[in-house]
């Protein structure tokens, strides 16, 4: 077995290359997963509650109930609508609140006389996280108004310890931070496998890829080529979403070094690459592919830490997804644009996801050139 020649592979990655840029098609699919798909997927999915609408049915229209009506304001909530107890069911089934929260009548006067009367709230129920988020708001605010109005702050309770939260990475809580940040992420993942899977099977369904193999090339060089040429451009798609969807457009702060990222990033493109291609040497058409493509991409995607973290999973899960490349990439990535990790502290990660893409390396090149030789024979 001889080294592959660089020069060979250096010349079929042009070629590559030349070959990306006449497809239109999955020029535009780049173009958009590092553009748009970001900026959507940070902004279009929130887990806040934002622009909530809400009613007011005030029966005691006392000093302490028009505190609670007027704390409820923009961002999380619309201006409070005011109705009465009959308009409740109505405007629920219509939809035009979300929420309703219901003050009795002599509610400021039996929380005076020491005792405890009960606030009323209405849930829509079909908007089920921002239920959820929404009763948690609710009750936060209105304990909060009711221990200001009666003893002259919002604690709710007196504990031999005072709490002092310092939220660091993200102090604000920002949902989109994280959401446009992963999309950059994930994105890197399916592209990789679609454009180098994609590549090998359409050399195969325009028999261009026998006129290599009668070449003197050997599989290694087809094989690295594809992955540097593909893997290129996927970096050039990650390097824009970063420098200008997300620290731009977005406002993301990246807390961490870039370059540091990116060269992490061009590790993991030769493992996702491999894994590309071994999906490739397994199908025989381009439907086959995208079938397979499905079954491998979304265990990734969900099952790496990305959207939900590793340790609230089964241990059989958790143990399962070491094998894939996919899991150390997710944790060195979010470690360097998150929390500013340096590679003393992700070298390990590092190590792991390039052994990981060897391994599937290895075993797609052996799947290479057992079709190579079944082809020639």
């Amino acid at each position: 077995m001889r080294l592959p020649n660089l020069s060979n592979v250096f010349r079929l990655g042009l070629k590559e290359l030349r070959s990306l840029w006449a497809d239109k098609t999955l020029l535009v699919l780049i173009c958009w997963a590092f553009s748009g798909a970001i900026y959507t997927a940070a902004t279009g999915v929130s887990q806040e509650l934002r622009n909530a609408p809400i009613a007011i049915v005030d029966e005691d229209h006392s000093p302490l109930s028009e505190r609670l009506a007027d704390a409820f304001y923009p961002p999380f909530f619309r201006p409070p609508q005011r109705i009465s107890l009959a308009e409740v069911d109505a405007g629920m089934d219509a939809g035009r609140y979300n929420f309703t929260l219901v003050i009795p009548a002599n509610f400021q006067r039996d929380l005076q006389a020491g005792r405890v009367p009960e606030l009323q709230l209405n849930i829509d129920a079909t908007i089920m996280s921002q239920a959820f988020i929404g009763a948690t708001y609710i009750q936060r605010i209105a304990l909060g108004e009711i221990n200001g109005y009666l003893t002259g702050t919002r604690d709710d309770s007196v504990t031999p310890i005072a709490l002092s939260p310092r939220v660091r990475f993200n102090p604000n809580l920002t949902g989109f931070w994280f959401g446009g940040v992963m999309e950059v992420i994930n994105n890197v993942t399916m592209l990789t496998i679609i454009l180098v899977g994609a590549a090998f099977i359409r050399e195969r369904e325009h028999g261009t890829l026998e006129h290599l193999l009668v070449m003197p090339l050997a599989p290694s060089e087809i094989m690295l080529a594809k992955i540097w040429a593909n893997g290129l451009a996927v970096l050039c798609g990650v390097t824009f979403a970063l420098l200008v969807m997300v620290e731009r457009v977005l406002a993301v702060p990246i807390a961490g070094s870039l370059p540091l990222f990116l060269a992490a990033a061009a590790c993991y493109l030769f493992a996702a690459a491999s894994i590309g291609i071994f999906i490739g040497t397994l199908a025989r058409s381009m439907p086959q592919f995208g079938l397979l493509v499905i079954l491998c991409i979304i265990p990734l995607l969900m099952l790496s830490g990305g959207i939900s973290p590793r340790e609230s999973m089964p241990q059989f899960v958790q143990d399962f997804m070491l094998a894939a490349p996919t899991t150390y990439f997710v944790r060195l990535a979010q470690g360097i644009l998150y929390r500013g990790a340096g590679l003393d502290i992700i070298w390990r990660d590092l190590l792991a996801m390039f052994g990981v893409g060897a391994l599937f390396f290895a075993v797609a090149l052996l799947r290479f050139r057992r079709a190579v030789t079944q082809a020639q024979g």
